[in-house]
């Protein structure tokens, strides 16, 4: 409809504009969601099923290889098991500490721009779940 008040009415060079926009946003989503992110996520599952072959493949020998290499491979796996629930809890503590300072940014603002009677305590939503996140990670996770 813009197009057709434009070539009507307006100036002509202006009327390609909307279409330009058009064809600029349609071969962008084309780009991003046909081609972009799916062969992305495949790259990701080649790289992640590569990984786990390859590991398998090195426990198996080791552990044919002789009674040490047994426990070796079962010492690599506990390892591995706990350097994954150290990465977990790190996550948890920054995840944590991330919304509390947006708890905290949210309620200041919105302090500021309303006064004392506004909606200010919705900022306490964010920040009352990273206490929670932050009180399970040092208190009530298992040690590792």
């Amino acid at each position: 409809m813009f197009h057709l008040l434009l070539t009507t009415f307006g100036d002509q060079e202006m009327a390609h504009e909307p279409v330009a926009m058009w064809a600029f946003l349609a071969v962008g989503a084309i780009a991003l969601f046909g081609i972009f992110l799916p062969i992305s996520t495949w790259m990701d599952a080649r790289r992640k099923e590569r990984e786990a072959y390859y590991k398998a493949e090195m426990i198996r020998r080791v552990a044919e290889a002789s009674t040490e290499g047994a426990k070796a491979a079962i010492e690599l796996l506990h390892e591995e098991e706990r350097l994954r629930y150290i990465r977990k809890l790190e996550g948890m503590k920054i995840g944590g500490l991330v919304n509390v300072a947006v708890g905290i940014g949210l309620t200041c603002m919105l302090w500021v721009l309303s006064g004392p009677h506004g909606p200010y305590l919705v900022g306490l939503i964010p920040g009352l779940i990273g206490v929670a996140l932050l009180a399970y990670v040092f208190f009530l996770a298992e040690p590792f």
